[in-house]
C-alpha cells in the first residue's frame, strides 16, 4: 500500500489529478476490522472532467513509472488499483472531506466513515450494505451521521429502507 500512497501523492504533485481519496473496502479497513478485498478503489478529481478519455493521463503517468494496466486496474506492487472519477456531488464532497491517513510514513487521503457509508448506501449491493453495518457496529459512524448525509444527497428513502430491513424489521 505504501507504493499506492506514493503514486497518488505524486499524481497530485504533478497535476495529473486535482485530488483523490481511497474508498471501498480498503478505506473501510481504516475504521473496522480487516475485510477481504482484491483491489484498491480510488476516487479521483481530474483536471479536465470534459475530456473524452478521463483516465488517459492517469494510465500514462502510471505506465511511465512501470505500473502496468490490467483490465480496468493498474498493478501497483501487489495491488490492482482502480481509478474512478468522481461521478456526483456525493463523491465530490467525499473527496473534499477526506481524512488524512498514514501508510508507513506516507500520507494518504481516505474517505471519511460517514461518506463511505452513504456511498455504500447509494450503491446498495449486498457487500455495500454489509459495509454500512460494519461501520455502525464498529462505532466508526452513527446512524444520525448517515441520516444527515443521506438527506443532503437524496438518499433518505434508501436509508429508511436500510433501517427497516436491518434494525426495525
Amino acid at each position: 500500500m505504501k507504493l499506492v500512497a506514493r503514486l497518488l501523492n505524486d499524481m497530485m504533485e504533478d497535476g495529473v489529478v486535482c485530488n483523490y481519496a481511497i474508498f471501498g473496502a480498503v478505506a473501510q479497513m481504516r475504521y473496522t476490522e480487516a475485510v477481504a478485498t482484491l483491489d484498491v478503489d480510488i476516487l479521483v478529481v481530474v483536471p479536465d472532467p470534459n475530456r473524452l478519455d478521463l483516465l488517459g493521463p492517469i494510465y500514462a503517468f502510471c505506465s511511465e513509472r512501470g505500473y502496468v494496466a490490467e483490465g480496468e486496474a493498474v498493478r501497483v506492487g501487489a495491488w490492482p488499483v482502480q481509478f474512478i472519477p468522481v461521478f456526483d456531488r456525493l463523491t465530490e464532497s467525499a473527496v473534499e472531506n477526506a481524512e488524512l491517513g498514514d501508510i508507513d510514513g506516507v500520507p494518504v487521503r481516505v474517505v471519511a466513515a460517514d461518506y463511505l457509508a452513504v456511498i455504500a448506501l447509494g450503491a446498495g449491493r449486498p457487500k455495500d450494505l454489509t459495509r454500512i453495518l460494519a461501520l455502525i457496529e464498529g462505532k466508526a459512524v452513527t446512524r444520525q451521521d448517515i441520516l444527515k448525509l443521506a438527506e443532503r444527497y437524496g438518499l433518505a428513502s434508501a436509508w429508511q429502507s436500510f433501517l427497516e430491513r436491518f434494525y426495525e424489521g
